[in-house]
């Protein structure tokens, strides 16, 4: 039995983590959970799982215990949910840069984080490398792609693996000219076609953003250099990473669109266990397809894998700076191809500095942020 922590449970990986535990309720209890400001969700999950913990890590909640379940509020009680003697494995499915102390955290205290939140590593990758030496923590993937990777290279060394190809949906504008795209209102980018996320997960797939997101978490992950990481645009969704080994060989993970797949191996890993879920087949699945990445109409992808070749802090400050400008585009003070304008023009102003620290992301995190902001500031006062 297996103490589980879920840092963001309000979300729609949390709901999907819940989805998992409730089919294997005699391998894993759910000792924590979190979430930022949904107090109506976390009091409901709250009464549902009876956890010994409730963290609502932003906004206010009445300390103390109720109904066998300690509350508590803020950053300090976000680790304590990381950290928790009686939790075995932490769930991280905080949304953007505040998901990098709770790893850290969990990763110093040896246990196994299950990760889903993609910042974590783009912003802090030698620091949660450093963490898990230091600890004797476990990293394992939740994000559909490294967790097809991770299932792919099992029982080969990273030596045997020539190229790494992740797979994106494209997102709703695949097919949109690039003369077009300035027009497209957040409500259009919101329609994902193969996925249901949140909407700034949405909005980086729409921008291809979250791909480059995942090329540097693939480089940290399983220290692959970024000239043997390559992306296609694969519609259907059904591959999810394709591994090209030095023999010649390709393996592809496959399976229909769904997070708890990914969710419950990244518990259970290397084990796999027994899950009601939908079962691929290939007559339904139909044909399967790929399209080149267009860098001419979404250049978000290589601003960010740029950001990850040059390291330091770089990649943190694509990172703020795609968080604001999606912000922006979200409250409709900023068009589409905004985005990867903000981030460009920010990249352009940062000048190198060391990644000595989590005081180092959080002040490029921060200058970053303001540097993003005034550009969009001074773009709309044109």
């Amino acid at each position: 039995m297996k103490g589980v922590s879920i840092l963001g449970v309000t979300g729609s990986i949390g709901t999907s983590a819940l989805a998992v535990l409730r089919q294997h309720p005699e391998r894993f209890r759910l000792v924590a959970m979190t979430a930022a400001r949904n107090r109506e969700g976390l009091e409901a999950a709250a009464r549902d799982w009876s956890p010994q913990l409730a963290v609502l890590s932003h906004a206010a909640v009445q300390e103390g215990h109720r109904d066998g379940t300690e509350w508590r509020t803020g950053s300090e009680a976000l680790i304590e949910a990381a950290t928790h003697p009686d939790v075995d494995i932490v769930i991280n499915a905080v949304v953007g840069a505040a998901g990098l102390a709770p790893t850290l955290a969990a990763l110093r205290a040896g246990k196994r984080v299950a990760l889903a939140n993609k910042e974590t590593l783009v912003c802090g990758g030698p620091l949660v490398l450093s963490a898990m030496r230091e600890g004797g923590g476990e990293l394992i993937p939740v994000d559909s792609e490294h967790s097809a990777i991770m299932q792919c290279i099992h029982g080969y060394g990273i030596e045997t693996v020539e190229r790494i190809v992740l797979t994106a949906s494209g997102g709703p504008f695949r097919d949109v000219p690039k003369e077009a795209l300035a027009r497209m209102s957040p409500a259009d980018a919101l329609r994902h076609p193969t996925w249901s996320m949140g909407a700034k997960v949405t909005i980086d797939s729409a921008t291809l953003a979250n791909k480059a997101l995942e090329v540097i978490e693939t480089h940290f992950l399983f220290g692959v250099e970024y000239d043997r990481i390559a992306a296609v645009v694969h519609p259907q969704s059904i591959i999810h990473s394709l591994i090209d080994f030095v023999d010649g060989s390709t393996l592809a993970q496959m399976g229909f669109p769904t997070m708890e797949i990914p969710i419950l191996n990244a518990l259970s890993y290397p084990e796999r266990l027994p899950y009601q879920v939908r079962r691929f087949d290939p007559v339904s699945a139909g044909s399967l397809t790929f399209e080149a990445l267009r860098d001419d109409a979404f250049p978000a992808f290589r601003l960010g894998v740029e950001a990850g070749r040059r390291g330091g802090t770089y990649p943190a400050v694509f990172n703020a700076a795609n968080e604001v400008a999606v912000a922006a585009f979200l409250n409709h003070q900023l068009g589409f191809p905004g985005i990867a304008e903000t981030i460009d023009a920010t990249l352009q102003l940062w000048r190198a500095d060391s990644l000595d620290g989590l005081s180092a992301v959080t002040e490029a995190d921060q200058r970053a942020r303001e540097l993003a902001e005034t550009f969009i500031r001074n773009k709309s006062q044109c």
